[in-house]
Protein backbone atom coordinates (compact mmCIF):
# COMPACT_ATOMS: atom_id res chain seq x y z
CA UNK A 1 0.00 0.00 0.00
CA UNK A 2 2.67 2.16 0.71
CA UNK A 3 4.40 1.54 -2.37
CA UNK A 4 1.05 2.24 -4.07
CA UNK A 5 0.90 5.36 -2.41
CA UNK A 6 4.35 6.84 -2.85
CA UNK A 7 4.14 5.69 -6.67
CA UNK A 8 0.72 7.88 -6.79
CA UNK A 9 3.08 10.74 -5.13
CA UNK A 10 5.27 10.49 -7.48
CA UNK A 11 3.02 11.00 -9.91
CA UNK A 12 1.13 13.65 -9.02
CA UNK A 13 4.42 15.68 -8.80
CA UNK A 14 5.02 15.08 -12.19
CA UNK A 15 2.24 15.43 -13.79
CA UNK A 16 0.28 18.22 -11.88
CA UNK A 17 -0.49 20.86 -14.59
CA UNK A 18 -1.82 18.23 -16.53
CA UNK A 19 -3.97 17.00 -13.62
CA UNK A 20 -5.17 20.99 -13.39
CA UNK A 21 -5.54 21.54 -17.19
CA UNK A 22 -8.04 18.18 -17.19
CA UNK A 23 -9.71 19.85 -13.86
CA UNK A 24 -10.26 22.98 -15.33
CA UNK A 25 -11.52 21.09 -18.97
CA UNK A 26 -14.28 19.06 -16.87
CA UNK A 27 -15.49 22.11 -14.96
CA UNK A 28 -16.08 24.09 -18.11
CA UNK A 29 -17.61 21.01 -19.49
CA UNK A 30 -20.46 21.19 -16.78
CA UNK A 31 -20.83 25.12 -16.70
CA UNK A 32 -21.21 24.66 -20.47
CA UNK A 33 -23.29 22.33 -20.65
CA UNK A 34 -20.92 19.94 -22.90
CA UNK A 35 -20.31 22.89 -25.31
CA UNK A 36 -16.65 22.93 -24.52
CA UNK A 37 -15.83 19.74 -26.30
CA UNK A 38 -17.69 19.51 -29.15
CA UNK A 39 -15.80 19.21 -32.29
CA UNK A 40 -16.26 22.41 -33.74
CA UNK A 41 -14.86 23.79 -30.35
CA UNK A 42 -12.00 21.85 -29.68
CA UNK A 43 -11.08 23.03 -33.42
CA UNK A 44 -12.03 26.26 -32.74
CA UNK A 45 -9.63 26.10 -29.62
CA UNK A 46 -6.49 25.28 -31.05
CA UNK A 47 -7.34 27.94 -34.23
CA UNK A 48 -7.91 30.53 -31.50
CA UNK A 49 -5.15 30.15 -29.24
CA UNK A 50 -2.31 28.89 -31.25
CA UNK A 51 -0.40 32.19 -30.96
CA UNK A 52 -0.15 31.79 -27.53
CA UNK A 53 1.24 28.54 -27.58
CA UNK A 54 4.01 29.26 -30.01
CA UNK A 55 4.78 32.56 -28.40
CA UNK A 56 5.09 30.89 -24.51
CA UNK A 57 7.85 28.08 -26.01
CA UNK A 58 9.85 31.55 -27.15
CA UNK A 59 8.71 32.96 -23.69
CA UNK A 60 10.29 29.58 -21.86
CA UNK A 61 13.67 29.99 -23.28
CA UNK A 62 14.07 33.60 -22.20
CA UNK A 63 12.56 32.62 -18.72
CA UNK A 64 14.70 29.11 -18.92
CA UNK A 65 17.87 30.98 -19.48
CA UNK A 66 17.81 34.13 -17.14
CA UNK A 67 14.50 34.49 -15.23
CA UNK A 68 13.97 37.56 -17.90
CA UNK A 69 10.81 37.94 -20.09
CA UNK A 70 9.88 39.77 -22.79
CA UNK A 71 6.93 42.43 -22.73
CA UNK A 72 7.37 43.27 -26.32
CA UNK A 73 6.14 39.88 -28.08
CA UNK A 74 2.64 41.37 -28.48
CA UNK A 75 3.92 44.73 -30.21
CA UNK A 76 5.83 42.25 -32.55
CA UNK A 77 2.82 40.35 -33.54
CA UNK A 78 1.05 43.83 -34.29
CA UNK A 79 4.26 44.69 -36.34
CA UNK A 80 4.49 41.44 -37.92
CA UNK A 81 1.15 41.36 -39.29
CA UNK A 82 0.91 44.73 -40.53
CA UNK A 83 4.56 43.97 -42.54
CA UNK A 84 2.60 41.08 -43.82
CA UNK A 85 -0.42 42.38 -44.78
CA UNK A 86 1.83 45.54 -46.51
CA UNK A 87 3.74 42.89 -48.43
CA UNK A 88 1.12 40.60 -49.74
CA UNK A 89 -2.13 43.01 -50.05
CA UNK A 90 -0.21 46.29 -51.08
CA UNK A 91 2.99 45.65 -52.85
CA UNK A 92 1.54 42.28 -54.62
CA UNK A 93 4.39 39.72 -53.11
CA UNK A 94 4.32 36.44 -53.53
CA UNK A 95 2.42 34.84 -50.16
CA UNK A 96 5.33 32.54 -49.42
CA UNK A 97 8.11 34.44 -50.15
CA UNK A 98 6.07 37.59 -47.82
CA UNK A 99 6.35 34.67 -45.17
CA UNK A 100 9.87 34.13 -44.88
CA UNK A 101 10.50 37.95 -44.74
CA UNK A 102 7.75 38.39 -41.78
CA UNK A 103 9.69 35.45 -40.02
CA UNK A 104 12.84 38.15 -41.18
CA UNK A 105 12.04 40.64 -39.86
CA UNK A 106 10.89 38.94 -36.18
CA UNK A 107 14.83 37.73 -35.83
CA UNK A 108 15.78 41.59 -36.80
CA UNK A 109 13.64 42.64 -34.06
CA UNK A 110 14.67 39.55 -31.80
CA UNK A 111 18.34 40.84 -32.75
CA UNK A 112 17.82 44.18 -31.60
CA UNK A 113 16.61 43.90 -28.43
CA UNK A 114 19.30 40.78 -27.33
CA UNK A 115 22.23 43.13 -28.38
CA UNK A 116 21.06 45.63 -26.09
CA UNK A 117 20.30 43.08 -23.28
CA UNK A 118 23.30 40.76 -23.81
CA UNK A 119 25.81 43.00 -24.89
CA UNK A 120 25.23 46.45 -23.01
CA UNK A 121 23.61 44.81 -20.12
CA UNK A 122 20.46 46.90 -20.06
CA UNK A 123 18.08 45.02 -17.87
CA UNK A 124 15.66 43.00 -20.04
CA UNK A 125 12.41 44.83 -18.47
CA UNK A 126 13.57 47.80 -19.73
CA UNK A 127 14.61 47.08 -23.28
CA UNK A 128 11.57 45.16 -23.73
CA UNK A 129 9.36 47.34 -22.65
CA UNK A 130 10.63 49.73 -24.85
CA UNK A 131 10.69 47.42 -27.35
CA UNK A 132 6.83 47.37 -26.51
CA UNK A 133 6.28 51.15 -27.27
CA UNK A 134 8.58 51.53 -30.64
CA UNK A 135 6.97 48.51 -32.80
CA UNK A 136 3.53 49.45 -31.42
CA UNK A 137 4.20 52.66 -32.90
CA UNK A 138 6.06 51.14 -35.39
CA UNK A 139 2.58 48.74 -36.42
CA UNK A 140 0.79 52.26 -36.64
CA UNK A 141 3.05 54.26 -38.86
CA UNK A 142 2.81 51.14 -41.30
CA UNK A 143 -0.59 51.24 -41.13
CA UNK A 144 -0.63 54.55 -41.84
CA UNK A 145 -2.52 55.94 -38.46
CA UNK A 146 -4.44 53.04 -38.15
CA UNK A 147 -6.17 51.46 -40.74
CA UNK A 148 -6.46 47.75 -41.03
CA UNK A 149 -5.49 46.10 -44.09
CA UNK A 150 -8.42 43.66 -44.52
CA UNK A 151 -8.79 39.95 -46.55
CA UNK A 152 -5.40 37.83 -46.83
CA UNK A 153 -5.17 35.09 -49.93
CA UNK A 154 -6.52 32.30 -49.89
CA UNK A 155 -2.52 30.57 -50.27
CA UNK A 156 -1.41 32.79 -46.94
CA UNK A 157 -4.37 31.66 -44.29
CA UNK A 158 -4.52 27.97 -45.69
CA UNK A 159 -0.81 28.09 -44.20
CA UNK A 160 -2.14 28.83 -41.00
CA UNK A 161 -5.83 28.77 -40.26
CA UNK A 162 -7.04 26.10 -43.22
CA UNK A 163 -7.04 22.27 -42.73
CA UNK A 164 -4.67 20.02 -43.83
CA UNK A 165 -5.43 18.16 -47.16
CA UNK A 166 -7.16 14.75 -47.03
CA UNK A 167 -5.14 12.12 -48.42
CA UNK A 168 -7.34 9.12 -47.29
CA UNK A 169 -11.08 9.69 -47.46
CA UNK A 170 -13.98 10.85 -45.41
CA UNK A 171 -15.94 7.65 -43.54
CA UNK A 172 -19.46 8.12 -43.07
CA UNK A 173 -20.62 6.78 -40.10
CA UNK A 174 -24.70 7.20 -38.68
CA UNK A 175 -25.03 10.14 -41.04
CA UNK A 176 -21.17 11.62 -39.28
CA UNK A 177 -17.95 12.55 -41.46
CA UNK A 178 -15.01 11.24 -40.48
CA UNK A 179 -11.91 12.43 -41.71
CA UNK A 180 -9.41 9.07 -41.68
CA UNK A 181 -5.53 11.24 -41.76
CA UNK A 182 -6.94 12.94 -39.14
CA UNK A 183 -7.95 9.50 -37.06
CA UNK A 184 -4.67 7.78 -38.32
CA UNK A 185 -2.66 10.39 -37.82
CA UNK A 186 -3.75 10.37 -34.10
CA UNK A 187 -2.94 6.32 -33.66
CA UNK A 188 0.29 6.86 -35.27
CA UNK A 189 1.30 9.59 -33.21
CA UNK A 190 -0.01 7.42 -29.95
CA UNK A 191 2.53 4.64 -31.10
CA UNK A 192 5.23 6.13 -31.74
CA UNK A 193 4.99 7.84 -28.20
CA UNK A 194 4.57 4.57 -26.64
CA UNK A 195 7.67 3.30 -28.45
CA UNK A 196 9.83 6.23 -27.56
CA UNK A 197 8.56 5.81 -24.20
CA UNK A 198 9.63 2.31 -23.47
CA UNK A 199 12.96 2.73 -25.56
CA UNK A 200 13.41 5.40 -23.05
CA UNK A 201 12.42 3.65 -20.19
CA UNK A 202 15.05 0.84 -21.00
CA UNK A 203 17.69 3.09 -21.73
CA UNK A 204 17.65 4.46 -18.50
CA UNK A 205 17.70 1.23 -16.71
CA UNK A 206 20.83 0.36 -18.76
CA UNK A 207 22.14 3.67 -17.63
CA UNK A 208 21.36 2.90 -13.82
CA UNK A 209 19.05 6.14 -14.12
CA UNK A 210 15.91 6.34 -12.11
CA UNK A 211 13.41 4.17 -14.52
CA UNK A 212 9.47 3.89 -14.54
CA UNK A 213 8.16 0.58 -12.91
CA UNK A 214 6.20 -1.84 -15.69
CA UNK A 215 3.18 -0.89 -14.05
CA UNK A 216 3.62 2.88 -13.99
CA UNK A 217 4.87 3.37 -17.56
CA UNK A 218 2.20 1.00 -19.08
CA UNK A 219 -0.68 3.37 -16.96
CA UNK A 220 1.29 6.29 -18.26
CA UNK A 221 1.45 5.11 -21.80
CA UNK A 222 -2.43 4.04 -21.83
CA UNK A 223 -3.41 7.20 -20.11
CA UNK A 224 -1.73 9.65 -22.61
CA UNK A 225 -2.33 7.47 -25.68
CA UNK A 226 -6.17 7.32 -25.22
CA UNK A 227 -6.21 11.30 -24.15
CA UNK A 228 -4.11 11.80 -28.23
CA UNK A 229 -6.33 9.00 -29.96
CA UNK A 230 -9.59 10.86 -28.49
CA UNK A 231 -8.42 14.32 -28.73
CA UNK A 232 -7.85 13.41 -33.04
CA UNK A 233 -11.12 11.50 -33.17
CA UNK A 234 -12.77 15.32 -32.22
CA UNK A 235 -11.14 17.07 -34.84
CA UNK A 236 -11.47 14.12 -37.08
CA UNK A 237 -15.40 14.22 -36.42
CA UNK A 238 -15.15 18.10 -37.41
CA UNK A 239 -12.89 19.35 -40.31
CA UNK A 240 -9.61 17.26 -39.92
CA UNK A 241 -6.65 18.72 -38.92
CA UNK A 242 -6.15 22.13 -38.78
CA UNK A 243 -3.10 23.55 -40.20
CA UNK A 244 -1.64 25.63 -37.83
CA UNK A 245 -1.94 22.08 -35.47
CA UNK A 246 1.33 20.79 -37.57
CA UNK A 247 3.07 24.08 -37.36
CA UNK A 248 2.80 23.80 -33.07
CA UNK A 249 3.22 20.56 -33.09
CA UNK A 250 7.08 20.70 -35.89
CA UNK A 251 7.67 24.04 -33.40
CA UNK A 252 7.06 22.22 -29.94
CA UNK A 253 8.71 19.00 -31.25
CA UNK A 254 11.91 20.85 -32.35
CA UNK A 255 12.05 23.07 -29.00
CA UNK A 256 11.60 19.54 -26.99
CA UNK A 257 14.81 18.19 -29.16
CA UNK A 258 16.69 21.80 -28.45
CA UNK A 259 16.20 21.87 -24.60
CA UNK A 260 16.42 17.88 -24.23
CA UNK A 261 19.20 16.72 -26.28
CA UNK A 262 21.21 19.35 -27.68
CA UNK A 263 24.66 21.57 -25.85
CA UNK A 264 22.87 24.45 -26.20
CA UNK A 265 19.40 23.63 -24.50
CA UNK A 266 21.90 22.09 -21.48
CA UNK A 267 23.51 25.85 -21.46
CA UNK A 268 20.36 27.52 -21.50
CA UNK A 269 19.22 25.57 -18.33
CA UNK A 270 22.70 25.98 -16.49
CA UNK A 271 22.66 29.63 -17.40
CA UNK A 272 19.64 30.19 -15.68
CA UNK A 273 20.52 27.70 -12.79
CA UNK A 274 23.57 30.03 -12.30
CA UNK A 275 24.86 32.26 -14.78
CA UNK A 276 28.57 32.88 -13.29
CA UNK A 277 28.86 29.33 -12.42
CA UNK A 278 28.10 28.73 -16.36
CA UNK A 279 29.84 31.27 -17.56
CA UNK A 280 33.01 29.91 -15.24
CA UNK A 281 32.88 26.86 -16.88
CA UNK A 282 33.24 27.93 -20.18
CA UNK A 283 29.78 28.32 -21.62
CA UNK A 284 29.12 31.93 -23.50
CA UNK A 285 26.47 33.05 -21.70
CA UNK A 286 25.78 36.76 -23.65
CA UNK A 287 25.79 34.65 -26.96
CA UNK A 288 23.10 32.59 -25.56
CA UNK A 289 21.00 35.77 -24.37
CA UNK A 290 21.35 36.83 -27.36
CA UNK A 291 20.15 33.55 -29.43
CA UNK A 292 17.77 33.08 -26.83
CA UNK A 293 15.86 37.17 -27.97
CA UNK A 294 16.48 36.33 -31.59
CA UNK A 295 14.89 33.35 -31.11
CA UNK A 296 11.55 34.89 -29.37
CA UNK A 297 12.12 37.53 -31.95
CA UNK A 298 11.25 34.83 -34.68
CA UNK A 299 8.43 32.95 -33.18
CA UNK A 300 6.96 36.24 -32.00
CA UNK A 301 6.93 36.36 -36.18
CA UNK A 302 5.13 33.40 -36.49
CA UNK A 303 2.68 34.30 -34.05
CA UNK A 304 1.87 37.19 -35.52
CA UNK A 305 1.56 35.61 -38.63
CA UNK A 306 -1.41 33.30 -37.36
CA UNK A 307 -3.11 35.76 -35.76
CA UNK A 308 -3.11 37.99 -39.07
CA UNK A 309 -4.30 34.90 -41.31
CA UNK A 310 -6.83 34.28 -38.41
CA UNK A 311 -7.93 37.93 -38.22
CA UNK A 312 -8.30 38.17 -42.05
CA UNK A 313 -6.61 41.30 -41.73
CA UNK A 314 -3.86 43.14 -40.39
CA UNK A 315 -5.28 45.24 -37.82
CA UNK A 316 -3.13 48.30 -35.40
CA UNK A 317 -4.13 46.29 -31.98
CA UNK A 318 -3.11 43.32 -32.64
CA UNK A 319 -1.39 41.48 -30.30
CA UNK A 320 -2.60 43.74 -27.97
CA UNK A 321 -1.59 41.96 -24.11
CA UNK A 322 -0.69 38.97 -25.51
CA UNK A 323 2.85 39.08 -23.62
CA UNK A 324 0.60 38.34 -20.59
CA UNK A 325 -1.28 35.67 -21.52
CA UNK A 326 2.40 33.96 -22.99
CA UNK A 327 4.30 34.74 -19.76
CA UNK A 328 1.05 33.15 -17.62
CA UNK A 329 1.57 30.04 -19.41
CA UNK A 330 4.93 29.90 -19.11
CA UNK A 331 4.45 30.14 -15.24
CA UNK A 332 1.12 27.94 -15.14
CA UNK A 333 3.53 25.21 -16.67
CA UNK A 334 5.68 25.18 -14.24
CA UNK A 335 8.57 27.30 -15.19
CA UNK A 336 10.34 29.36 -12.38
CA UNK A 337 10.94 33.08 -11.96
CA UNK A 338 14.12 32.61 -11.33
CA UNK A 339 15.42 30.83 -13.88
CA UNK A 340 16.85 27.55 -14.95
CA UNK A 341 13.37 25.24 -14.77
CA UNK A 342 10.81 24.42 -17.14
CA UNK A 343 9.80 22.29 -19.98
CA UNK A 344 8.53 22.91 -23.65
CA UNK A 345 5.93 20.40 -22.97
CA UNK A 346 4.30 21.88 -19.30
CA UNK A 347 4.73 25.55 -21.41
CA UNK A 348 2.02 23.85 -24.46
CA UNK A 349 -0.51 22.71 -20.80
CA UNK A 350 0.07 26.09 -19.77
CA UNK A 351 -1.07 27.37 -22.87
CA UNK A 352 -3.94 25.35 -23.29
CA UNK A 353 -5.03 25.91 -19.72
CA UNK A 354 -4.70 29.64 -20.58
CA UNK A 355 -7.14 29.19 -23.92
CA UNK A 356 -9.66 26.56 -22.52
CA UNK A 357 -10.06 29.42 -19.62
CA UNK A 358 -10.36 32.30 -22.26
CA UNK A 359 -12.79 29.93 -24.43
CA UNK A 360 -15.36 28.65 -21.62
CA UNK A 361 -15.38 31.97 -19.66
CA UNK A 362 -16.52 33.26 -23.20
CA UNK A 363 -19.11 30.77 -23.88
CA UNK A 364 -21.00 30.77 -20.34
CA UNK A 365 -21.11 34.60 -21.22
CA UNK A 366 -18.97 35.78 -18.35
CA UNK A 367 -18.10 39.72 -17.56
CA UNK A 368 -14.98 40.83 -19.12
CA UNK A 369 -13.74 41.78 -15.79
CA UNK A 370 -14.52 38.76 -13.92
CA UNK A 371 -12.78 36.84 -16.70
CA UNK A 372 -9.38 38.44 -15.45
CA UNK A 373 -10.19 38.10 -12.24
CA UNK A 374 -10.60 34.71 -12.37
CA UNK A 375 -7.50 34.27 -14.72
CA UNK A 376 -5.28 35.88 -11.92
CA UNK A 377 -7.17 33.89 -9.49
CA UNK A 378 -5.50 30.32 -11.26
CA UNK A 379 -2.37 31.67 -12.03
CA UNK A 380 -1.85 31.92 -8.79
CA UNK A 381 -3.60 28.69 -7.64
CA UNK A 382 -1.82 26.27 -10.91
CA UNK A 383 1.68 27.73 -9.64
CA UNK A 384 0.60 27.33 -5.89
CA UNK A 385 -0.33 23.98 -6.28
CA UNK A 386 2.91 22.88 -8.81
CA UNK A 387 5.27 24.27 -6.11
CA UNK A 388 3.50 22.78 -2.99
CA UNK A 389 3.52 19.26 -5.03
CA UNK A 390 7.09 19.56 -5.72
CA UNK A 391 7.92 19.79 -2.43
CA UNK A 392 9.89 23.25 -2.83
CA UNK A 393 8.04 25.14 0.24
CA UNK A 394 6.38 23.40 3.25
CA UNK A 395 2.76 25.31 4.10
CA UNK A 396 3.27 27.61 7.30
CA UNK A 397 2.40 25.42 10.70
CA UNK A 398 -0.82 26.47 11.18
CA UNK A 399 -2.04 25.74 7.95
CA UNK A 400 -1.07 22.01 8.76
CA UNK A 401 -2.80 19.41 9.61
CA UNK A 402 -1.88 17.64 13.07
CA UNK A 403 0.04 19.00 16.03
CA UNK A 404 3.91 20.27 14.94
CA UNK A 405 6.79 19.27 17.35
CA UNK A 406 8.89 21.85 18.23
CA UNK A 407 12.52 21.91 16.03
CA UNK A 408 15.28 21.15 18.83
CA UNK A 409 17.94 23.75 18.99
CA UNK A 410 21.54 23.15 19.42
CA UNK A 411 23.64 25.80 21.18
CA UNK A 412 27.58 25.62 20.25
Amino acid sequence: MNKVLAAFKANLKQYSMMLALVVIGLIFQVLTGGKLLLPMNVFNIINQNAYIVILAIGMLLCIVGSGSIDLSVGSVVGLVGACAGTFIMKWKWDPYLSIVLCMLVGVLVGAWQGFWIAYVKIPAFIVTLSGMLVFRGATLIILQGGRAIPVFPDAYKQFFVGTMPEFIGVWEVAGMKIYLTCLLLGILIAAVYCITQVLSNQSKKRKGYEYATPGALITRMVIISAIVIWFFTLLARYRGIPSVLIVMGVIAAIYTFITNKTVIGRHIYAMGGNAKAARLSGVKTERLMFLSYINMGLLAGIAGMVFAARLDSATPMAGDGFELDAIGACYIGGASAYGGVGTVSGTVIGALIMGILNNGMNIIGMDSNVQKLVKGLVLLAAVAFDVLSQGHVALPSFLRLGKSKPEKVTLR
